[in-house]
């Protein structure tokens, strides 16, 4: 229920820190915004458009306070394949229904299914997002002048470098600005983002894309839209999880993800493309003072206002800073640690993030990678606790009576392990499954407790199974056969 205190908290707790905190983060979404649209192959408008809808939107209808949402290049790599064949306005409408199967997710409440993607699975996410950031810049930098790749160098060295004297701008902004003026009064003949495309000079206008509302258009935009839809939540929940962790507070996943796709629902309208969580801007947000909605609401609105105030000056920003800022970004997203740490962890936490990383560099799908991923970690997961199902066994004094005494996870991974302990042929009156010390977790679990008893009566062998906590009882008691009038019956058919 949303009470004046909570207005209060979440908007007004810190003022001042949250609207200079939201200009900076406006300032550093403009070279992030053009330089995503480039990698999507659309007009800077495109971005910038939509890097201010979803930062307001998100700032009143997101779970997480303080958290930047804006056009990202997880999205903008997915979508330069539509583009490329279809056209903008089929992205407008890929992200209009991206919003809409967001919004669905959060109903459904499947942010719930993040406590299932391993770390391993998150660390190659982001190194393969870093890798596409920077592959998508190769084009900028092939058969270009030498005077490109000098401009690119001196970017880097101004954004690596600008931080030891100050760190109240940006450097990412620093060397946009150093580099535009040096190229603009020197004369240098180079590309800029004016050569690639309008930028805005009026609020954007809401308007539905302008596609055939038919069912072959679905089909075209609906694979789109899924993935973009999934890679948007999985970094929206990835980055709400680290600015939960950077500020001590808690946050409502599931409203995170009905907001993302109301944003970018909204987005669509206006001409932009679908967007996310940035991770990069939500923790500048954070170290320069924002904590509440205030701030990604100014982020947004101060975006829109230095586009409309200063767009001929944004136009003859050269592409080579821009290629610089990318570069940079690539390389701090990328977990340099995760290399060194594959000789110290698991192999097979190693294999998890190296296959989330092959996969996704190769598709160009992030969502294919993170699949494969979270695939793999469940398949070592079950071999690792299956190796931890152990049996001991006790022969009574006068040898007519064994003890089984199984301990560890019955599973469908487990399952024939169970059966290959027993010995059926050993002569005996009795034997006794003690299953204390385990558990029964699906119904192939209960389908070998079956098989070993129907198998020791078939022999002759009274059986009694003991220790069945709370949870197996109840699953032997609704799956079991071996206590029901035709179990023998149900044993041979098998």
């Amino acid at each position: 229920m949303i009470t004046f205190a909570s207005l209060k908290r979440e908007w007004l707790a810190n003022p001042r820190g949250d609207i200079l905190a939201g200009i900076v983060v406006a300032l550093a979404l403009i070279p992030e915004a053009i330089g995503f649209s480039i990698i999507a192959g659309v007009d800077p408008r495109v971005g910038l458009y939509a890097s201010f809808s979803i930062a307001v939107i998100i700032s009143l209808v997101g779970g997480r306070p303080g958290m930047i949402s804006a056009a990202t290049a997880a999205i903008a790599v997915l979508i330069l394949p539509l583009v490329r064949d279809y056209g903008v306005e089929y992205l407008f409408a890929a992200t209009i229904l991206m919003g809409v199967l967001q919004a669905i997710a959060g109903f459904l409440r499947l942010n719930l299914l993040m406590q299932y993607v391993s770390r391993s699975v998150i660390t190659g996410f982001v190194n393969a997002l870093a890798i596409l950031i920077f592959m998508a810049q190769l084009p900028e930098l092939t058969g270009v002048p030498l005077l490109t790749y000098i401009l690119v160098a001196a970017g880097l060295a101004v954004i690596y470098l600008f931080p030891r004297l100050t760190r109240a701008v940006p450097s990412p902004l620093v060397a946009i600005v150093l580099l535009t003026v040096v190229a603009f009064y020197a004369g240098f003949d180079v590309r800029t983002v004016g050569d690639m495309g309008e930028l805005p000079t009026a609020f954007p206008s809401f308007w539905p894309p302008d596609v055939p509302f038919t069912l072959e258009t679905l089909k075209i935009i609906f694979p789109y839209s899924l993935t973009m839809a999934a890679v948007g939540l999985l970094k929206s929940m990835m980055t709400a999880q680290i600015v939960d962790d950077l500020t001590d507070t808690p946050s409502d996943k599931q409203r995170e993800m009905k907001g993302q796709g109301i944003a970018n629902f909204v987005t669509g309208f206006f001409g932009g493309m679908g967007g996310c969580a940035m991770i990069g801007q939500s923790v500048i947000n954070v170290k320069s003072g924002g904590s509440t909605r205030l701030s990604t609401f100014v982020s947004g609105v101060f975006l829109l206002f230095l586009l409309l105030v200063l767009g001929p000056v944004v136009a003859i920003i050269p592409m080579a800073a821009l290629v610089a800022v990318m570069i940079m970004v690539s390389i701090g997203t990328f977990s340099w640690r995760s290399i060194r740490d594959i000789r110290h962890h698991p192999w097979q936490s190693s294999v998890v993030m190296l296959a989330t990383v092959l996969i996704t560099v190769w598709t160009h799908d992030l969502a294919q990678g993170v699949l494969a991923g979270v695939i793999l970690s469940g398949l070592f997961f079950a071999s690792k606790v299956k190796r931890l199902f152990t049996v001991a066994t006790d022969l009574s004094a006068d040898g007519r009576s064994r003890t089984y005494r199984i301990a560890g996870q019955v599973f469908f991974a487990s399952s024939e392990r169970f059966v290959d302990a027993f010995d059926f042929k050993e002569v005996l009156d009795r034997v006794v499954i003690d299953v204390s010390q385990a558990h029964f977790w699906d119904i192939s679990a209960v389908g070998t407790l079956d098989k070993a008893i129907l198998k020791f009566r078939r022999e002759g062998i009274e059986v009694e199974v003991i220790g069945l906590n709370e949870a197996s009882a109840s699953m032997v008691d609704r799956f079991a056969i071996h206590d029901k009038p035709g179990a023998e019956a149900a044993l041979g058919g098998h």
